[in-house]
């Protein structure tokens, strides 16, 4: 048994612009996936939001940096 810190689990909704169609929806799905520390997204196309997961706290400039790269952009 380990005695210490829980792990840290964030929790972040992000608004992505750009998104037309499920490939959109599914790209930016495994962009975020990809992420170091990230375990879970989920994304909503009608909403244009995505929900992450992650192990570790994530700055915003590194979300719009991978989103910036899959050709999308955070609103």
């Amino acid at each position: 048994m380990v005695l210490g810190k829980e792990p840290h689990n964030m929790e972040r909704t992000l608004n992505v612009k750009g998104m037309m169609c499920v490939n959109c929806q599914k790209h930016v799905h495994d962009a975020l996936l990809a992420m170091d520390g990230v375990s879970a997204v989920d994304v909503n196309l009608e909403k244009g939001t995505a929900k992450v997961t992650a192990s570790r706290e994530i700055p915003m400039d590194e979300f719009r940096s991978v989103i910036s790269e899959a050709g999308y952009e955070l609103a």
